[in-house]
């Protein structure tokens, strides 16, 4: 999946200002002039990083943010406002659960840097979600498993730790069957 980041803010001057101090970065960038637009954007589009103004007409960067929040949780969000004061900073950070929060005018370096580490942070936490439902696929096949054949899965020590395994004769019907299909196998290899 490409790095994808959306910019929001009522101003393009500001839009196109980050556009251009990321243009050197492997990332697809999107833009959106209000916090309406930003979200028809996300429904339309997988995006992992939204840096938002906090000052906008009709929807505030706070509100889009927690709206993003709760429609798009994995998305990380990044604020940025030209009017910072404690108070917004502390909604913000509560309210929409902000990554990072950057005064306007923002230094480039540090905010591609932390773009960089947001856009890491989601590719680490998008890779350990598949991990977690491999292994809860992985559990539910065990218990499936251990339903239809009881005892599979559980396993035998002897008094040094060393696993017992159940014997297995050369009479048993399915253990012949078995060879005799992999010399069938291997014959016409």
């Amino acid at each position: 999946m490409e790095d994808s980041i959306l910019i929001v803010d009522d101003d393009p001057n500001v839009i196109s200002a980050i556009s251009r101090s990321l243009m050197e970065e492997p990332y697809s960038i999107y833009a959106a002039n209000s916090g309406v637009e930003g979200l028809n954007i996300l429904k339309g589009h997988k995006i992992k990083l939204v840096i938002s103004d906090e000052m906008m007409p009709g929807m505030s960067g706070t509100e889009f943010l927690s709206a993003v929040k709760n429609i798009f949780p994995e998305t990380i969000r990044i604020m940025l406002t030209g009017h910072a004061s404690i108070q917004a900073a502390m909604k913000a950070v509560n309210s929409g659960e902000i990554y990072r929060f950057f005064s306007k005018p923002w230094d480039d370096i540090e905010l591609k840097l932390s773009i960089r580490s947001a856009i890491e942070k989601y590719n680490l936490e998008e890779e350990n979600r598949s991990l977690l439902k491999t292994v809860k696929r992985q559990a539910s096949e065990l218990k499936q498993l251990e339903k239809m054949h009881p005892g599979i899965t559980s396993l035998k020590k002897d008094t040094e730790g060393h696993f017992i395994l159940p014997e297995i004769s050369d009479t048993d019907e399915d253990i012949s069957e078995i060879i005799a299909q992999s010399k069938i196998k291997k014959d016409s290899a």
